[in-house]
């Protein structure tokens, strides 16, 4: 992984999951962030290597040897896109308590406000490269 790639695990059947997804590879045109499901075998592997439990209804940064969680991944990623949606990272001065609260109960509801699919996303081919 090179020192400006970053990787995003994310929940493959999830609707949002998928939707923010496609929002971060349209706004990527310089292709830094890779993509894997939780649920992959690459997924499980890093979810292993970081100690982050089977329970994850996060999504997942890794960037520079390290894993962020919850609302740290996606003010991070924001950053990452730039544009307009680096604007959110200012958020960041918020208590990662505060912020993670309201990460996750979104997150505990994003299925029944989104959806889900029965199996992950499979990737269009132009953007199949892009994807562990």
């Amino acid at each position: 992984m090179s020192h400006q790639q970053r990787i995003v695990l994310f929940d493959g059947v999830c609707n949002f999951c998928n939707g923010s997804v496609n929002l971060i590879i349209r706004n990527d045109p310089e292709k830094r962030f890779k993509f894997a499901a939780l649920q992959s075998d690459f997924g499980i592997e890093q979810r292993m290597k970081f100690g982050i439990g089977d329970d994850i209804d996060s999504i997942v940064l890794i960037e520079a040897g390290r894993a962020y969680l919850h609302s740290t991944a996606a003010l991070k990623i924001a950053r990452g896109i730039g544009g307009i949606w680096s604007l959110a990272y200012i958020f960041i001065v918020v208590p990662g308590f505060i912020r993670d609260w309201a990460y996750k109960l979104f997150a505990a509801n994003r299925y029944r406000l989104f959806g889900r699919q029965e199996a992950c996303m499979l990737p269009t081919p132009d953007v199949r490269e892009r994807f562990i």
